[in-house]
């Protein structure tokens, strides 16, 4: 079993990275491989709406989004991180996740997703929201905490004193972990959930 792990801070070494850091131990303790991708520092550009991928099976430009791709399909879980900005992601992860999720054709569902942000002080709950949309659009179980998945600190490591914001992250990779596993033993058991055909609705006549 693996969850690849996204840090969308520009900042390798930040307090997103301590937040995964202590997720990354306790996945270790339930025998879960985990990789972290590092994409916050990246040059990406945002999803142009090309379609290319409709054909490609993979997005035009070919960069860290393709890459991920792949290590996302093999995965079993999916954990995005990002520092606050303005109540937001980090607009380098948002132009990543846009393009990853759209030209990503392969069945994500009942992948387990996670999102985990990081602030000085306020939006927290709104950057949590906005992250969590890509997986419940794509039928990947959204994994809890004890709180929202939330850490603070504004200078490098002071997260490392957010005694209950890592307590947070410890408790998300040990709910994450048991959901995996469950997935794991009903797949074998039931199967994934039926499937109908997509319904497209459109609301201009």
């Amino acid at each position: 079993m693996k969850v690849l792990m996204i840090n969308g801070s520009p900042h390798k070494n930040g307090n997103t990275s301590i937040a995964l850091g202590e997720m990354e131990k306790i996945f270790a303790q339930e025998g879960i491989e985990t990789e972290i991708l590092h994409v916050g520092n990246k040059d990406i550009r945002g999803c142009i709406a090309c379609h290319s991928c409709m054909e490609k099976g993979k997005c035009t430009f070919d960069d860290i989004v393709n890459e991920a791709a792949t290590k996302f399909e093999e995965s079993d879980g999916l954990v995005v991180a990002s520092p606050v900005y303005y109540a937001s992601a980090n607009a380098t992860l948002i132009a990543f996740l846009d393009r990853l999720f759209y030209s990503t054709g392969f069945d994500k569902t009942m992948k387990v997703g996670a999102s985990v942000v990081a602030a000085r002080r306020g939006g927290l709950s709104a950057t949590f929201d906005e992250l969590n949309k890509y997986f419940t659009i794509s039928g990947m179980p959204v994994a809890s905490s004890q709180y929202w998945n939330s850490i603070h600190g504004r200078e490098q490591g002071e997260a490392m004193q957010d005694e209950e914001g890592l307590q947070t992250m410890r408790t998300l990779a040990r709910n994450m972990s048991f959901l995996i596993k469950s997935i794991a033993l009903g797949k074998e058991k039931y199967g994934l959930p039926e499937k109908e055909p997509f319904v497209h609705t459109n609301f201009i006549r």
